[in-house]
């Protein structure tokens, strides 16, 4: 199956693309759990080589209660991105509700050791509403 990428965010010449699907299988909605997965893609565009150091993302369920979430890389790696290259992940978000969204950045260093922020897009999380 051919995801399609439903949002995007370019920030200098780095774009950032989600594709997000509801996990009925893994969620426990009797128990107040939703969850969904998330494709990232990260594609280069610059002129130089970037290395991914760290990710800040903004966690917000459907009852307005943020959650922060910082560290290094993304599952588990720091992906260096020639000029042209991609790079693909997947990861998870569980929820209390049966919506909410997600949005964030990302920071990379550059060749010269200076630092940019790419920024994720917004992307809401949404359930089916025979999900919930």
């Amino acid at each position: 199956m051919k995801e399609l990428f439903q949002h995007a965010a370019v920030t200098e010449g780095v774009t950032v693309r989600v594709a997000v699907n509801f996990l009925p299988e893994q969620s426990r909605i009797e128990a107040g759990k939703w969850f969904w997965v998330y494709h990232i893609r990260i594609e280069n565009e610059t002129g130089s080589t970037i290395k991914l150091m760290t990710r800040h993302w903004r966690i917000t369920d459907g009852n307005g209660e943020v959650g922060i979430v910082d560290g290094d890389g993304v599952v588990g790696e720091q992906p260096v991105l020639r000029p042209g290259a991609s790079h693909d992940y997947v990861s998870g978000c569980p929820l209390p509700t049966p919506n909410g969204s997600m949005e964030g950045y990302y920071v990379f260093r550059l060749e010269d050791g200076t630092e940019m922020q790419a920024q994720i897009p917004f992307f809401p999380l949404a359930a089916p509403a025979t999900a919930g």
